[in-house]
């Protein structure tokens, strides 16, 4: 098994925590958005175990601020990270995985299928992670490569509290009661599971399935459902009506 993560003392900690179920884990510091990170990643992960059963493509970053008042770096650091990181660590591990005939998961959003308020940037991202890795699939239809694209909903994590705001800054606090959310160990196991399953998409909640589901019927309706969700939350910049 192989970890990576740009905080190293995160990393190395979460080592140490999978060592107690997992006696082979290799840790390897890894800033996403640069691709030289990427290759060395994807080359130590195969020098240590000799090739690439399945790759998942998870580090992520999150905004909250209306496009209107958002520095455009803002935008493209979240494309950096959301997009391209996945995009290089794909394009590296592509090879290897081709050989086992293995797994590429994408960890996509409700928001890579239904644009949201004070998110644009966070929307292009998966907006664009999910059309990559449909293409990537069909591609390869005829080479035995899986791809999936987990839409997980809603998950408490860390996420919300590292978005960016509209500066590039931390907003330090989540808009949404966390308590509620789907836990991230109960979202890996669902992935995992699907994995094992070689499914083509995973959407998780029953929120996010509606979700799904009315916008295909009726989009405009929607749109209006969204404004009205989100514009509860906490500092919401669009009209309180």
């Amino acid at each position: 098994m192989v970890i990576s993560a740009r905080n190293q003392e995160n990393l190395a900690a979460a080592e140490n925590e999978l060592k107690f179920i997992h006696e082979n884990i290799l840790a390897v510091p890894c800033d996403v958005s640069k691709e030289d990170d990427c290759r060395k990643l994807i080359i130590e992960s195969v020098e240590k175990f000799g090739g690439i059963d399945v790759l998942v493509n998870n580090a992520g970053i999150s905004m909250r601020a209306q496009f209107e008042e958002t520095d455009l770096n803002v935008l493209k650091k979240v494309m950096d990270i959301n997009f391209w990181g996945s995009v290089y660590c794909t394009k590296h591990a592509l090879p290897y995985l081709l050989i086992s005939k293995g797994s590429i998961v994408g960890i996509s959003s409700i928001a890579g299928k239904k644009g949201l308020p004070a998110r644009s940037g966070y929307c292009a991202s998966k907006f664009a992670l999910e059309g990559f890795l449909q293409s990537v699939r069909i591609e390869n239809l005829k080479n035995g490569l899986h791809v999936l694209i987990a839409c997980p909903g809603f998950t408490a994590s860390n996420i919300r509290k590292t978005a960016l705001d509209k500066s590039g800054g931390a907003q330090g606090e989540s808009p949404r009661n966390e308590s509620a959310m789907m836990s991230a160990d109960l979202v890996a196991e669902k992935i995992a599971h699907a994995v094992e399953k070689r499914k083509n998409n995973l959407v998780l909640t029953r929120e996010g399935k509606l979700t799904v589901l009315l916008d295909k019927l009726f989009p405009s309706w929607v749109d209006r459902l969204v404004y009205s969700h989100f514009k509860k939350e906490n500092n919401s910049r669009l009209e309180k009506i």
